[in-house]
């Protein structure tokens, strides 16, 4: 149970190289992916887990090398958000910035394309905002994947 197969170490190496292969995968997948899951992003999700499951253990069963594993995604996690944190450009980077969508009432077409957003999301974000689209000042894909919706005063 406690009998490693691999050095620490390597579980540590092979953890971040993981943990940062799946963030730039990710960060290029998209907002709309981070923001709000569909039921075949949950499921991309999971494989994902899966896949690279062995990758973090190199076959290692052991209770160590799983805790091992955990301790690293965990310090890397937390590294990237106060990195964030503390530099606007990492921010920028890692996070991303928000991206006008609309203005006065109409959705810029290409750029709701670009972003991979539904008329159904748009929809929705108009009536969770209760605005209508003439009442719409400005939209934005927020860096998190929600779309916000500015009424005209």
């Amino acid at each position: 149970m406690f009998d490693m197969d691999l050095e620490w170490w390597e579980f540590v190496v092979r953890g971040a190289v993981v943990y940062l292969a799946l963030l730039v995968m990710v960060r290029l997948s998209g907002r709309r992916t981070v923001g709000q899951l569909t039921p075949f992003d949950l499921l991309v999700v999971m494989l994902l887990s899966e896949a690279v499951s062995n990758s973090l253990s190199g076959g290692d069963d052991s209770l160590s090398g799983g805790l091992i594993i955990a301790a690293t995604l965990i310090v890397l996690n937390s590294s990237v958000a106060m990195l964030s944190a503390w530099s606007k450009r990492a921010s920028v980077i890692l996070d991303g910035t928000a991206i006008q969508i609309g203005s006065d009432g109409q959705f810029f077409d290409k750029v709701v394309k670009q972003c991979r957003i539904t008329e159904s999301d748009l929809e929705q974000s108009l009536r969770t905002a209760d605005c209508s689209r003439s009442e719409m000042q400005t939209a934005y894909l927020e860096a998190d994947g929600e779309i916000t919706i500015q009424k005209k005063k």
